[in-house]
């Protein structure tokens, strides 16, 4: 009877070690890891050296983190440009099943996610975990605007904002318990820091910048914003939130957006010649010191073994890098990969993807599974024990196993990629189809080049990127029935509203679609 009783006791105790309860009343794992997700702004897959052992750019603290951790070689963003790509991270779904079906929102744009649909942020906040948004948003939130709300989405047009008052439909609104950041891109006005919903100061003069790489749109400007010092004002906030946060027993997520290397290209001096490249280089130098101070923050918190912390792009790299002036030293940012930023082809969503967490996520791995960043919400519901339900991240899939090495199988049997344009791109195993001629964004050939120069290309790409990673032979012709099998595989997971199994779900904005008439006719 004693024995049993001590049994019992040992096993409350455990218990009582193993769950917490934090501030909410909510019951939270202890051993739940503080997750961090770290996403740079146009990084290209070859500009990291772990990925591309020719790149010319030093980044020894990515490498670094490579080699205590997982990098994914065959790792896709959701959309070839930002917006998207952001839309789908936060909520586990494809972007193009939202409203916006083709490039990308403005700084003065209203909220791209619906209120009611759950984003990743919320998902943990039900799970115990305090989260925040530090950075660039560029998901729209709606300013309060005095007159002529018409054209938000134009990237020129200057709005007349009540920097007063406070935004709605913010980071806030959708699960973030701190925010600090601002709208859209770093080219993008208004240049105002939103902290908790609110301005930190009105702007009180216009700045613009048409340098090619410093490049900003004119717009107003908060005393406070400095263009040139935003990627270690937003670096130093998410370093003091770590701190503020470690202090504390209840695990935390950190959505860090940085607005770098994206245009304008403003390495500080520290940083500047450093790479022997070009100013791109030096800035990409510069996001990888990001990396170390977040890295040694978590180290000197004496909170990095339990951290999962993920770097990763948005999208590929942008001809604002100027590839003719980086070719000359050698050095190419999409690697071995077609295209760059926008486009179908390779190098517009191929980015590069590192994992790591010490305490249980494999070392010095490199996996060549395919992984989309949608599937960081299954990820962390996998992490924490939360059963997603049927409305929720349609297109996410958890990489957990992967990450700890439990089961190496394919987590993905289809992977739906997207333009600038607008134009769909589908991936199964080693085969990959293109429903567009040419590059369908800003790689020769455009859209417009192939119209203007009267091109005769086939409307669809089949390509076998085992064989051929620089996607150079279209296939079409010699393996129709396969490019049959993609494009209906394609139609089903469009019309099904989800590509994880389920309840068939809605996509917005169905109406005059046309992106997707070729596909389901």
């Amino acid at each position: 009877m004693r024995s049993t009783c001590l049994l019992i006791l040992a096993t409350f105790i455990l218990q009582a070690f193993s769950i917490s309860t934090s501030a909410k009343g909510i019951k939270v794992k202890s051993e739940n890891p503080n997750i961090i997700y770290i996403l740079a702004d146009d990084l290209g897959y070859g500009d990291v050296k772990c990925f591309n052992p020719k790149g010319k750019i030093p980044t020894p603290n990515m490498d670094e983190m490579a080699s205590n951790g997982i990098m994914f070689t065959d790792a896709h963003t959701s959309s070839a440009v930002c917006t998207p790509t952001r839309y789908g991270i936060l909520t586990g779904r494809y972007n193009w099943r939202s409203s916006l079906k083709s490039s990308v929102l403005g700084g003065y744009s209203k909220s791209l996610i619906r209120q009611e649909r759950i984003t990743i942020a919320e998902m943990l906040k039900e799970q115990g975990y305090t989260t925040a948004f530090i950075g660039k948003w560029h998901l729209g939130w709606d300013w309060k605007i005095k007159e002529g709300a018409n054209k938000l989405n134009n990237l020129d047009k200057v709005q007349d904002v009540d920097y007063a008052a406070p935004i709605s439909n913010g980071p806030s609104s959708h699960g973030f318990d701190y925010s600090f950041g601002f709208c859209g891109s770093l080219d993008m006005p208004p240049y105002v820091w939103v902290e908790n919903d609110r301005p930190t100061m009105e702007p009180t003069k216009i700045t613009r910048n048409i340098d090619a790489k410093g490049f900003w749109r004119r717009g107003p400007t908060g005393e406070d914003f400095n263009h040139t010092t935003v990627l270690q004002d937003v670096t130093d906030k998410a370093k003091g939130y770590i701190e503020e946060q470690a202090k504390l027993k209840q695990p935390f997520f950190l959505y860090l957006p940085l607005p770098a290397p994206h245009t304008p290209i403003l390495p500080t001096t520290e940083f500047m010649g450093k790479s022997n490249t070009n100013m791109y280089g030096d800035f990409v130098m510069q996001v990888d010191d990001v990396v170390r101070q977040i890295r040694e923050t978590l180290k000197q918190q004496g909170i990095s073994e339990n951290t999962l912390l993920v770097f990763t792009s948005d999208n590929g790299c942008s001809p604002r890098a100027d590839f003719e002036e980086l070719a000359k030293v050698k050095h190419y940012p999409s690697y071995n990969l077609r295209g760059a930023k926008a486009d179908i082809f390779e190098g517009g969503h191929r980015v590069p993807f590192i994992v790591e967490w010490p305490a249980k996520a494999l070392k010095n791995y490199s996996s060549n599974k395919i992984i989309c960043t949608t599937d960081f919400f299954a990820t962390c519901a996998d992490l924490t024990d939360y059963k997603i339900k049927d409305t929720e991240a349609e297109d996410s899939y958890s990489m957990l196993p992967l990450l700890l090495g439990k089961d190496d199988t394919p987590i993905r049997e289809y992977t739906v990629h997207h333009s600038i344009n607008g134009s769909f791109a589908i991936r199964q195993g080693d085969w990959k189809l293109n429903i567009c001629p040419g590059s369908a964004g800003w790689s020769y050939p455009k859209p417009h080049e192939i119209k203007k120069e009267k091109l005769d290309l086939p409307a669809m790409q089949l390509y076998n990127l085992k064989e051929d990673i620089g996607e150079t032979k279209n296939l079409i012709a010699e393996y129709p029935e396969k490019a049959l099998q993609l494009k209906t595989a394609l139609k089903k997971i469009i019309l099904d509203g989800r590509s994880t199994p389920g309840k068939v779900q809605e996509n917005e904005g169905m109406d005059g679609w046309k992106q997707i008439q070729q596909i389901i006719n």
